[in-house]
């Protein structure tokens, strides 16, 4: 078990279907999320919908069909769902019965995003989206690229990996690592529980700024930088990041609003795919060169080269804890976030199971 709980998690919850420009064109876009097999796509009018991967009929996958003016028709015999499921043709049949449909899902685009609901449909309140992420649509100054990875790991191993940041001089030492510089393994950190996550602070002060840093902002030899670290886990699967620096004696810790330097917003989406595989939606934000679209895609080629060592690592992580699960693991200080993070995944997993979650 990668959670210390049977549901490995919420069903109840909004959950990142897509990009929204990945939903386009004559097909529909298949996705398994949950374990479940979905098809999303949009209507005439441009309104997404999400359906069962699954025809009514035979059991044909629908992601085998195309979009038509009416809705999605079936690859195999041409029968013709609108977005809420219902079946609207059947060919060479007039009738059509009450019970010919297929599951349709909840779904809503807020901030470039496409979300889900997979569970009990009723339930679904787009108000009660708990992430807000306001800088995807000011692209004026905050430029970005989207993109998305499919990993062979629980979901919770990577947000773990966004929650303990001590990896970074050792895995990224050649791009936002920089290496195990005194100041970084003796970064100060500061972890607050909320309700909906948790969120931490981390200051890494009087260091040399790494690679990928001195390639964005330019920082000239010999200077050093005060750089933080600023993230929040978002139940069930989202992580919002702030991360920067600037030269040192500049006053970054009283505003980290300054102009020059290093400054980046980065979302993380994962969504379950199964147990143990996921979807990792990603965007890097450039703040510090807004206006040069060379820079924003250096940053998000630096980026993509940092998470693909991630990768590497997540899924190797993987296939030696499914093997080990009966072994114990420790912990050390600089899992508190960590720990605090998979907490909240719990109580909302046995909140909705009508579990009690054993005292912490």
């Amino acid at each position: 078990m990668f959670l210390d709980t049977e549901q490995q998690w919420p069903l109840n919850a909004w959950y990142q279907a897509a990009w929204a420009h990945e939903i386009a064109g004559e097909k529909p876009l298949a996705r398994t999320l949950l374990n479940e097999k979905i098809v999303l796509f949009r209507d005439s009018g441009g309104k997404a919908y999400a359906l069962e991967d699954r025809c009514c009929h035979r059991a044909t996958p629908l992601r085998l069909g195309d979009i038509v003016d009416d809705g999605l028709q079936c690859g195999y015999h041409g029968m013709i769902f609108n977005g809420l499921g219902d079946c609207v043709k059947i060919p060479g049949q007039e009738k059509i019965p009450p019970y010919a449909k297929v599951r349709s899902y909840p779904i809503f685009e807020r901030q470039e995003i496409v979300w889900i609901w997979m569970g009990n449909p009723t339930l679904a309140r787009e108000n009660e989206l708990l992430v807000d992420f306001p800088w995807n649509d000011d692209n004026e100054n905050w430029p970005h690229i989207h993109d998305m990875y499919e990993v062979e790991c629980n979901y919770m191993l990577l947000i773990d990996n966004l929650m303990d940041l001590t990896h970074i001089p050792y895995i990224h030492r050649n791009t936002i690592g920089g290496g195990d510089q005194q100041g970084q393994v003796d970064a100060t950190m500061e972890v607050t529980p909320r309700d909906t996550g948790v969120h931490y602070m981390r200051w890494m002060e009087n260091i040399v700024p790494p690679p990928t840093y001195v390639k964005g902002a330019g920082f000239k030899d010999g200077v050093l930088v005060d750089r933080w670290q600023e993230f929040e886990y978002i139940v069930p699967s989202t992580v919002v990041q702030w991360v920067g620096a600037l030269e040192e004696g500049r006053g970054a810790r009283e505003n980290r609003n300054q102009p020059g330097g290093f400054n980046i917003r980065i979302y993380h989406g994962v969504t379950p795919r199964t147990e143990s595989s996921c979807y990792y939606f990603w965007t890097p934000l450039n703040g510090y060169k807004p206006k040069e679209e060379e820079a924003t895609q250096l940053l998000h080629k630096e980026i993509a080269f940092t998470f693909n060592e991630d990768i590497e690592f997540l899924e190797s992580q993987q296939s030696c804890m499914a093997a080990t699960l009966d072994q114990a693991f420790i912990n050390t200080k600089h899992d508190s976030a960590r720990i605090t993070a998979r907490r909240a995944i719990e109580r909302m997993i046995n909140k909705e199971t009508g579990k009690q979650l054993a005292a912490e």
